[in-house]
């Protein structure tokens, strides 16, 4: 009976070990053009579904309250596409110095200038039970913003430029992240009173969609031909992603729990994710077109592809830590009042 328990508990956990043992032994299935096809089934069935799942689990009045919380919004989109750019380029100074390979070096670059993603944050900040709103909020708004930053970084650090396919992008953001939320808001609005009498599991669903997710990223990691570079630039490259993330996840903690700074915990918990995550499925096809033609683009494209996958195991590792935190920090709230 104690097992049962701690796997119902665990299960979580025990999921993304299990997924991405799966992935490591058949990277083939979940791999673009395999037979789960992840280029339909994740970039707009799953991503899509998330944000159905989100627009029909929030309440009106809270995606509203959040769309004004500017502070928020300004202080995310300010350390991921101002400080996380800066902050790794002076980094990269120092890094320039060491026998990494320097295209491995110039990929870690290209990172910091990523937009966050549209899935892994929200669904990290929903199972923590943290601001689900903003970071619904700032994942679509960075999403979109980064279309036009992102290549402009890349051009000020790197000095690549190409045309961007912006029409394509906005489209294909709007069709899953935009409609759904808007689709789950209706769909709310005319099922409330059985939504809440009820009670769905949406946070389990969400966490079943990025189990879906790890699975198909892992996979993706385990069959690029590209992974397979010098051991030790490529295990000093995994330190210093790690090393990147908990850092910038502890800085944003830091300054968001700080005396006077206005935010809730809830807050903090979407600000933390948003802020450090990195998006791969707009990523990937950024790099394609402005460094195309460039025969290191593959070693380039590496920290990205480890950057995206260590986000999200990282991430869940510290879900059941940080929902105590919350969870603490919000009962100590309602004594003091």
């Amino acid at each position: 009976m104690g097992l049962l328990t701690t796997i119902r508990k665990e299960w979580f956990i025990i999921g993304i070990v299990l997924v991405i043992l799966l992935a490591k032994l058949e990277p083939s299935i979940g791999v673009k053009g395999g037979p789960l096809k992840p280029e339909v089934t994740i970039a707009y069935v799953a991503v899509s579904l998330i944000f159905f799942n989100s627009g029909l689990s929030l309440k009106t009045e809270e995606l509203t309250s959040a769309l004004l919380h500017v502070r928020l919004h300004l202080f995310v989109q300010s350390f991921t596409l101002i400080f996380f750019p800066l902050a790794v380029w002076l980094l990269l100074k120092l890094l320039a110095l060491t026998a990494i390979d320097q295209w491995l070096l110039r990929g870690l670059q290209t990172v910091s200038c990523m937009p966050p993603p549209v899935s892994s944050a929200v669904i990290l900040t929903k199972a923590v039970g943290g601001n689900e709103a903003a970071a619904i909020f700032n994942s679509a708004f960075g999403s979109f913003l980064g279309i036009i930053v992102t290549p402009l970084l890349l051009l000020l650090f790197l000095g690549s430029s190409s045309s961007v396919p912006f029409s394509s992008i906005f489209s294909q953001l709007f069709m899953t992240v935009v409609v759904p939320l808007i689709l789950g808001q209706v769909c709310r609005s005319f099922a409330r009173e059985f939504l809440e009498r009820r009670k769905p599991p949406f946070g389990t669903v969400s966490s079943a969609v990025l189990l879906m997710i790890i699975y198909t990223t892992f996979c993706d990691t385990f069959s690029n031909p590209n992974i397979e570079l010098g051991p030790i630039s490529l295990l000093l490259v995994v330190l210093i992603i790690f090393s990147i993330q908990v850092s910038f996840m502890l800085l944003t903690f830091v300054l968001s729990t700080r005396a006077g700074s206005g935010f809730s915990p809830a807050d903090t918990v979407a600000m933390v994710f948003c802020s450090t995550h990195k998006s791969l499925t707009l990523g990937i096809p950024m790099l394609k077109i402005v460094f195309e033609g460039y025969e290191h683009l593959s070693l380039i494209s590496v920290p990205l592809l480890i950057y995206h996958p260590s986000q999200i195991l990282l991430g869940s590792i510290l879900v059941p830590t940080i929902r105590s935190w919350m969870t603490t920090r919000q009962k100590s709230s309602l004594l003091l009042r």
